[in-house]
């Protein structure tokens, strides 16, 4: 049985990592809510942006063949992967759940015969796809609020270039996407070739018919100009969802470890006071067989 020091030695040592906890919990709130913010701020610009492709597309009655960020590739030879994980960790399962959903992509094209380019955002992730054996093409590593929008400008003119290029013929966005602190879940979502129907998500069917515009320059430049900015606007909130994902798992995560701390010092205070009970007893049947021995 450990002795009472050992035991408000424990005690304190809890207490001490519950104080951690504490404040990285609080830390991660105020970072969640700032990354909350900037999503909200940047999803009008990616929506109107988004409809208004889809009413250059239905105007110009666009061939996807014209385009070549809307074209199809008839045939896959050769896919990027691009998987925004954290620098950091102590936020649960977020980092592993995103590589393994990665993983599990490039592994399926492996198993077709098609090569995968692997790109990730993250020192988590980086680590950990060099641990299972996974080669890395490109790594974007110390990623700030303040510099996510260039990462996302970096990330997209590299795999625009290679698209473009034909060197790669997909590309796949592997991130968590948020809906609350205690809710992310994994997205796969190919963002090149842009899908056509996503273009028609958010606009009416007939809004190209309606479009009362005069173009300077023609409409056809405008829109060869959009779909590279979308897709880069695409980028930039799966950064930020992946931000906030990872603000509300640490949180989430450190408010478990607060309360398992919590029912830990409970436990410990008991065990402290039944040993202190036990060595109390003790000394009372010592000076009861004392007393006994010199009245015998």
């Amino acid at each position: 049985m450990p002795s009472l020091r050992d035991i408000r030695r424990r005690i304190v040592s809890v207490q001490n990592t519950r104080k951690i906890t504490k404040a990285m919990e609080m830390v991660a709130a105020a970072r969640l809510r700032r990354a909350q913010l900037r999503i909200e701020a940047t999803r009008p610009y990616a929506l109107n942006m988004l409809e208004f492709i889809g009413q250059l597309v239905r105007y110009l009655q666009v061939d996807p063949n014209e385009y070549p960020l809307l074209k199809e590739r008839k045939e896959i030879r050769r896919v990027a992967v691009i998987a925004l994980t954290a620098d950091r960790g102590m936020c649960g399962a977020f980092n592993s759940n995103i590589m393994r959903r990665a993983f599990e992509r490039v592994d399926s094209y492996a198993a077709q015969g098609i090569e995968s380019d692997l790109v990730i955002l993250g020192r988590k992730g980086f680590s950990t796809a060099r641990f299972q054996g996974y080669k890395v093409d490109k790594a974007y590593l110390d990623v700030t609020e303040r510099t996510a929008f260039l990462e996302a400008q970096a990330i997209t003119n590299g795999v625009i270039r290679r698209y473009t290029d034909e060197v790669i013929d997909r590309v796949h966005l592997v991130y968590n996407r948020f809906k609350s602190p205690m809710e992310q879940f994994v997205t796969d979502q190919v963002i090149l070739p842009i899908q056509e129907e996503l273009t028609g998500l958010y606009c009416p069917p007939d809004a190209g018919a309606h479009m009362d515009f005069l173009f300077d320059p023609s409409p056809e430049t405008i829109l060869a100009d959009l779909l590279p900015s979308y897709v880069e606007i695409s980028v930039y909130r799966a950064i930020l969802e992946g931000m906030a994902s990872e603000h509300g798992a640490r949180m989430t995560a450190m408010r478990a470890a607060s309360d398992a701390a919590s029912e830990m010092i409970d436990d410990l205070t008991l065990a402290m006071n039944r040993v202190r009970q036990a060595s109390i007893t003790r000394e009372i049947l010592e000076v009861v067989a004392g007393a006994d021995a010199l009245s015998g």
